[in-house]
């Protein structure tokens, strides 16, 4: 039986980052896991910044209460939950996630959660697991289920390698570069031609064994 494991943004939604780059002028704050591939050098980047320039929760989730699901997500999403189960697994924060879960449907989410002051500042992040993404592969996979991934950046490729089939979705040049052997898609239409074909392959070996 087969499962999706699916990042959150750049796959679903819009880079949260990004877009508070763009909303406060902070330029460094565009960078994200698309750019650095140690994720706790990138957070700990991020939190020196939101306590330089005084942002605080509050600021990222009047962002965050801007965005909208990318063009097809919720289509390809109801379409995935007509065919097979579906988790989020995601390095943000719940802090962050809860406004963009509701606009998704809320789908089963797994990702990490902040500290936060009295005041409202962001002091720490705390992460659920390390290598969070790889150890819910290999625990559903403990489970018999075949996983099937889907990212687009850096803290992706572990859990992509590890499923039984990973796909990265709209991913940086870079990050294609130092992952060939990971398959490349453009549009969700491609992830539905892939998942079909697998569902199907899946479907005619259990018939075969049943015969």
């Amino acid at each position: 039986m087969y499962i999706v494991c699916s990042d959150l943004e750049g796959v679903f939604v819009p880079e949260i980052w990004i877009n508070v780059s763009k909303i406060t002028g902070i330029d460094e704050l565009k960078l994200t896991t698309r750019d650095i591939s140690d994720y706790n050098v990138l957070m700990r980047g991020r939190l020196n910044l939101l306590q330089k320039y005084g942002l605080k929760l509050h600021d990222i989730q009047k962002v965050i209460s801007l965005l909208k699901p990318l063009p097809g997500a919720l289509a390809f999403i109801e379409w995935i939950r007509e065919r097979i189960q579906f988790i989020v697994v995601s390095d943000t924060f719940i802090e962050f996630a809860d406004p963009i879960i509701e606009q998704l449907g809320r789908p089963t989410l797994l990702c990490h959660h902040l500290s936060i002051d009295p005041s409202g500042n962001i002091t720490n992040y705390v992460l659920r697991q390390d290598d969070a993404k790889k150890k819910v592969v290999e625990a559903l996979q403990g489970l018999n289920y075949k996983v099937i991934a889907i990212g687009d950046s850096y803290n992706d490729i572990a859990m992509l390698k590890k499923a039984d089939f990973g796909i990265l979705f709209n991913p940086p040049q870079n990050v294609i570069d130092e992952n060939p052997g990971i398959k490349v898609v453009e549009s969700y239409r491609e992830i539905k031609s892939i998942i079909s074909k697998l569902i199907h392959e899946e479907q005619q070996k259990d018939s075969e064994t049943s015969d």
